[in-house]
């Protein structure tokens, strides 16, 4: 119980408690900011020593606490070290070749390497400490004059939690239990209750229907508690921005991209230029473009960019247009006027849209001689063969287009940096495709730039809300918030897809409901585009929030670590192991970084040593350096030159080798969705990711929209799933050690990975119909009126689940029966290839692949939508939607031959065929291409289908008895 009177601490809950003397603590005398003393100790060991609220600094004032504070200062002088190189590092450049042997035979004495670097540390922490305070001291007087309203701003927080309506979340969880009261009562029934007159029919039934009841709480449980979020970002440019300086954390953008013949230049530019013009300030952003296929045409597009942003950036910002990529602003159907005053608009985007409408032509002019290679080879405009014209063996390259030396736009300001890079391929080495690409743009990045937060985008995603990334900073930056959060996930949006959404490109369901649920939790996962990364998240450094390991265990590490030390490791009691323990399950790639914090300058180089930086991270010193700067920043003495060829050393093809990359730092290697891999070890580590949704979509990308595209996108994402279920970061086994993972949010892990696996019982369901009209047999006994009642019930219960979720939601009921049609759709088709290829590939080691072929096109809008290209996966659904017509027609004709007594049974299985015809629908359209322009093939096929049935019909004639056959063979006479 809270004692009366006591405040409570604003950072974690508790009441502030008392003081020696017997008062109430209090950290801050000048706003009385509460704090308990704990997290006030916090504070001054991780080196914040003014207030969160006022700015003032923290005084000592308990005199019987001296002994403690001034141990408490010892520590605090310690940790300032590691916080310099947070923020000061120094290059102290030496080869980076440095071998483990060496490393360990320098233990005793400490790496001197790393010792060196420490004293240096320490001295220009105490330099750049007597300068803040000197700078600090002189802005006292400033500070005093400022108004009580922007102090009272500096301890608002910048994003709140909106939680749910209790009139709309309260009988939504009241429906959920219901229906899964009735679903115990309906299997009760349907086990006790067999058919033995279709036996195996009734079993299949009852295994599919438990399999799906399973698929619906691993579904439908982790939207328990959705949550929405609000962000101010007022806030943040009022503690941030003030007058010239600008404390905006930096960010570095990276864009992906691998074959521009497939990946329009022209897409990417826009993306690239929507970055560059974001409304963000200039010094911190730096946009680097992984060129995976060492295309020379991306080289030349990113060229003609840098030199169009010149114009395009300043125009973005003088006027506030939105959206920021050239293409999509230029084709919008609004009224492009409004809001704009300024009489000079109409005449500066008129010479804009001709600007572009150049730079358009140019660039397509590069995509069209880029049509057929040379048989030389590209050559460069210095008459030099272009370096990557073998796209899987060429060295590793780098240029800096914009953010040197005189880079700036029309008007004289400033522009963002922009960087080009393709990483070293040889053959023999193994490069992880696109999770590879991001690890070598981690690497650069953090070796020019090194901003502490990381947006990826692919390269059709564009920057749709130039405030984007200041959405995410109110989360990032947010003291309260941030610590914990190791990525800010967006929502996809999309461009370019037909008005009835037939295929559920939009994904409306997973975005809008789902990802809201997991925000309740532990935080949505990461889906591969419009992410914002903390950077030491990418690094496996856990939060803060986790437990340190205890400084005696630091020599007992150290020993186990040294060939030259032979004694036995210090004893431990069970608390320590038990500590120790769940730090291993964890499989961390190294530590806690606030863990240092408790050794002096000898231990903490000699610990960095032992713990083997280089077997983690690669042999460079310079990016070593840049893991341990926690809020980002390249050393002052940094040399240009020297920085780029230690860029170019880290992306090289073996930098790799006998590293934790792809292992346990950067992206996950193992997968396809490589995106699934890496927010799960995150959150298992203990970290938790945020949704942002702001009014106006963060980001837009463009999805396929044809049939067989997009079933072939659905078959990648099922095969990543699978490959995760058969390695060892499966979630039914991984990461319970540390029990930082929630349940709630590892039951969403388990559903994105077994979900592929619905597709056998739904394919085996999906038959059932047809088989129960063809045989005259069904899965479901005569009902009595309580086993009506449970039916009942049930469709009852999954219509207000439905009903309930679209109510908070905010989804519409067309968005969400194409979402079910489409799990449908999806499920028999590339769902059941995904399984089988998986373990083809996970078991055997054989890659199947699947082609696709165009077999018709039209012009006009949505041209792609009527695109019929027959593929393998086309082939389950088409069978399914076939047998069930069949079905239908063959039941009908039963019933007519029967009587009225045969029309109440074949109710039922028809119910259950339409069931399966109205969700196979859209696949159906799309299979027919546009009205009156059936594919030829398609028709062959139906005719040859019909022919083949029809014989069999009047060979077979089933629904005759051997009797009445035998009666019908023998009366040949007209009189009989």
């Amino acid at each position: 119980m809270m004692e009366s009177g006591v405040p409570l601490c604003s950072t974690c809950g508790e009441p502030v408690g008392f003081s020696s003397n017997g008062e109430v603590f209090v950290a801050c005398h000048e706003c009385n900011y509460p704090l308990c003393k704990p997290c006030f100790e916090d504070e001054l060991k991780e080196g914040r020593g003014s207030c969160l609220r006022c700015g003032a600094s923290y005084l000592v004032h308990d005199t019987t606490e001296d002994a403690d504070h001034q141990e408490l200062r010892k520590r605090v002088t310690m940790a300032s070290h590691l916080q310099d190189s947070k923020d000061n590092g120094v290059h102290a450049r030496n080869e980076s070749s440095l071998s483990v042997a060496e490393s360990e035979a320098n233990s005793e004495s400490g790496n001197p390497i790393w010792k060196n670097r420490v004293e240096s540390w320490k001295e220009k922490k105490n330099k750049k400490s007597a300068a803040k305070k000197a700078k600090k001291e002189e802005q006292i007087p400033v500070e005093q004059q400022m108004e009580g309203k922007e102090s009272l701003d500096d301890g608002q927080p910048l994003s709140i939690i909106v939680p749910l309506s209790p009139n709309k979340l309260t009988p939504y969880r009241a429906v959920i239990i219901m229906r899964l009261i009735i679903l115990g009562l309906f299997f009760h029934y349907r086990i006790t209750n067999p058919v033995d007159s279709a036996y195996a029919l009734w079993l299949t039934s009852v295994i599919c229907e438990i399999w799906f009841a399973v698929s619906w709480v691993l579904d439908q449980f982790p939207k328990w508690s959705p949550i929405m979020r609000e962000t101010f970002i007022d806030r943040l440019s009022a503690r941030y921005e003030k007058g010239e300086f600008c404390g905006l954390a930096p960010v570095d953008f990276f864009v992906s991209t691998v074959d521009p013949l497939k990946e329009p230049p022209l897409i990417t530019a826009n993306t690239v230029l929507s970055i560059l013009s974001a409304d963000y300030p200039v010094e911190k952003i730096s946009c680097y473009v992984s060129d995976d296929g060492s295309a020379m045409l991306t080289f030349e597009t990113l060229a003609e960019t840098a030199e169009f942003a010149r114009k395009w950036v300043p125009f973005c910002k003088k006027y506030a247009i939105e959206p920021r990529a050239p293409e999509f602003y230029f084709s919008q159907k609004i009224d492009y006027l409004k809001d704009k005053i300024q009489p000079s608009f109409v005449k500066e985007r008129r010479a804009m849209k001709r600007d572009y409408e150049e730079y358009k032509v140019r660039i397509n002019a590069l995509v069209a001689k880029a049509q057929k290679t040379p048989d030389e080879g590209w050559t460069m405009q210095d008459g030099t063969s272009w370096p990557g014209n073998n796209p899987r063996d060429h060295p590793g390259m780098i240029q800096v287009f914009l953010g040197n030396s005189g880079a700036h736009d029309i008007e004289g300001n400033e522009l963002p940096r922009l960087v080009y890079v393709s990483r070293e391929k040889r053959p023999g080495y193994q490069h992880h495709k696109k999770a590879g690409a991001m690890n070598a743009l981690v690497r650069v990045s953090a070796v020019l730039t090194n901003a502490p937060y990381i947006l990826n985008l692919d390269c059709d995603h564009y920057v749709n809300n130039s405030k984007a990334v200041r959405e995410a900073m109110c989360f990032m930056m947010d003291p309260q918030v941030g610590r914990e959060v190791c990525y800010i996930q967006f929502p996809q949006r999309f461009d370019g897809i037909d008005r009835s959404d037939r295929y559920a490109n939009r994904n409306t369901v997973f975005f809008d409901v789902n990802m809201k649920g997991l925000d309740g939790i532990q935080g949505p996962v990461y889906v591969g585009t419009g992410c914002v990364f903390n950077r030491q998240a990418l690094y496996g450094y856990g939060p803060p929030s986790l437990p340190a390991l205890p400084k005696a265990s630091f020599c007992s590490w150290c020993c186990s670590c040294c060939c030259c030390c032979r004694s036995k490791k210090a004893p431990k009691d069970e608390k320590e192991v038990y500590r120790d323990s769940k730090r291993d399950d964890l499989n961390a790639a190294i530590f806690n970084l606030r863990e240092i914090d408790n050794y002096d300058e000898y231990e903490r180089s000699m610990l960095i040593s032992q713990l083997s930086f280089e077997k983690t991270f690669g042999l460079s010193s310079v990016f070593i350096e840049s893991t341990l700067m926690e809020y980002g920043g390249v050393a002052e003495s940094a040399n240009p030159s020297t920085l780029i060829k230690e860029a170019i050393h880290v992306i090289s093809c073996g930098y790799e080798e006998k590293t934790e990359w792809g292992k346990e730092i950067g992206w996950i290697y193992g997968s396809v969705t490589e995106d699934i891999l890496t927010g799960f070890k995150m959150h298992c580590r203990g970290w938790r990711s945020i949704y942002c949704m702001p009014l106006r979509p963060a980001f837009k990308g463009s999805a396929p929209i044809n049939l067989s595209d997009r079933l072939h996108q659905v078959l990648r994402w099922a095969l990543g799933s699978v490959e995760i279920f058969l390695s060892r970061h499966c979630p039914l086994w991984y990461g319970y050690g540390g029990g930082r993972l929630k349940w709630l949010q590892r039951l969403s892990y388990i559903n994105t990975i077994v979900y592929p696996f619905t597709s056998l019982p739904l394919i085996a369901y999906c038959s059932l119909p047809a088989i129960c009209l063809l045989t005259g047999k069904f899965i479901i006994p005569t009902l009595s009126n309580i086993a009506s009642v449970w039916f009942l019930g049930l469709f009852i219960s999954i219509i207000l689940t439905s009903v309930l979720e679209l109510r908070w939601s905010g989804v519409g009921i067309e968005e969400w029966w194409r979402n079910e049609q489409f799990w449908v759709i999806g499920g028999v088709s590339a769902h059941l290839f995904a399984v089988f290829q998986g373990f083809l590939k996970m078991l055997a080691g054989i890659d199947t692949n699947f082609t696709v072929t165009s077999k018709a096109a039209d012009d006009g809008e949505f041209a792609d939508l009527y695109i019929v290209k027959w593929t393998t996966l086309l082939i389950p659904p088409t069978t399914l939607i076939v047998v069930n017509l069949v079905g239908v027609v063959a039941g009908f004709s039963d019933a007519l031959n029967s009587g009225y007594e045969a029309w109440g049974p074949l109710f039922g299985k028809v119910f259950f065929a339409l069931w399966v015809i109205l969700h196979l629908y859209p696949f159906l359209k799309g299979l027919m291409g546009r009205q009156n322009r059936t594919p030829t093939i398609v028709v062959l096929w139906s005719v040859l289908l019909a022919s083949v049935f029809s014989l069999l019909w009047v060979k077979i004639d089933p629904f005759l008895s051997k009797t009445d056959s035998a009666v019908a063979q023998n009366c040949n006479s007209i009189d009989c």
